[in-house]
């Protein structure tokens, strides 16, 4: 009888449909998070700062409310594009290994706080290998071994 570890695993795997349409949602759910975060720092930005936690070392101004919002709404939007979809997830993660470090210098909890921006990278990344060919070739996965 066979297993599931028996299963060999290519890279072909995920070229169905099926697997492209599950990349497709996983860039959609991030796509619409990050949107609504930088909305809601560009929309209300004094609320934003209320319910920031006063000890992430970010000035309390609407200024800077503005600026992460802009610098995490121009990534997401490039991420949206096929075209620059590669060049956006750079961004994110850029941004995101921001936030990491935020929550890091100030010890939040690991596990929801700190490591949460890893969550959404590894949702931006992996989205994005499921729903582009081209991002397939130069990172396969495959369980064969040479």
């Amino acid at each position: 009888m066979a297993t599931v570890a028996d299963t060999e695993i290519t890279s072909a795997t995920f070229r169905t449909p099926a697997g492209v349409w599950v990349g497709r949602v996983l860039s959609g759910l991030v796509i619409a998070f990050l949107l609504f975060d930088a909305g809601f720092k560009l929309a209300a930005p004094e609320l934003a700062i209320k319910y920031s936690p006063p000890d992430l070392g970010w000035p309390p101004e609407v200024g800077t409310m503005y600026t992460l919002a802009i610098l995490l709404l121009i990534p997401t939007l490039l991420y949206i594009w096929p075209r620059t979809a590669v060049l956006g997830a750079v961004l994110i993660t850029g941004y995101l290994g921001g936030a990491i470090a935020t929550h890091l210098r100030i010890d939040s909890p690991l596990l929801t706080h700190t490591l949460f921006g890893v969550y959404l990278g590894l949702m931006v990344w992996g989205g994005l290998w499921l729903r582009n060919p081209a991002l397939r070739s130069v990172f396969p996965f495959d369980s064969r071994k040479d």
